[in-house]
């Protein structure tokens, strides 16, 4: 993974981890569209990011539903670009491109570790009907080959937060 911006792939890699905006997944239809979908996520390392002092070795992974438009369009072409960063000031974020894959994911799995890292449990109206058993689910991974880390927050100041 090639890592471009001020931020060191440690700080890339925390910033993913406690950030809990959905991830903004871009991709292409297969009539060549672009398309743009926002989806919950959480930072798995792999195996070189546990051997690395700099935490360079991650990917994301989100669940969706197997009949969900974004599947198909990964399925014809698994090029994408992504973004996680925040909404209000200053601002901060990770943003990269890289490939999907897809795999189902008949028990939940990340889907259920998808609501408690957003939602905080499993027991909510939306948790029980995302996790019906009818319900297809699969896990789309993104690797990432380039990712480019910012924080604004010395540019910006403390000024940029306080709008009184």
């Amino acid at each position: 993974m090639q890592i471009r911006g001020s931020l060191s792939p440690t700080a890339i890699a925390s910033f993913l981890e406690e950030s809990t905006v959905p991830v903004r997944l871009s991709c292409r239809t297969p009539a060549d569209h672009l398309w743009m979908c926002s989806l919950w996520y959480r930072l798995e390392e792999t195996d070189a990011g546990a051997d690395s002092s700099d935490r360079d070795g991650w990917r994301l992974q989100c669940a969706t539903s197997a009949s969900a438009d974004v599947v198909s369009f990964l399925e014809a072409d698994p090029e994408v670009a992504f973004e996680v960063s925040t909404n209000d000031p200053p601002y901060a974020g990770v943003r990269g491109r890289g490939t999907a894959s897809i795999e189902p994911d008949p028990e939940k799995e990340t889907l259920r570790t998808l609501l408690e890292r957003y939602l905080d449990d499993t027991e909510s109206g939306l948790a029980r009907e995302l996790l019906r058993d009818e319900r297809d689910e699969v896990v789309l991974t993104v690797e990432p080959a380039v990712v480019y880390g910012w924080d604004f927050s010395d540019r910006m100041g403390d000024g940029a937060a306080d709008s009184s």
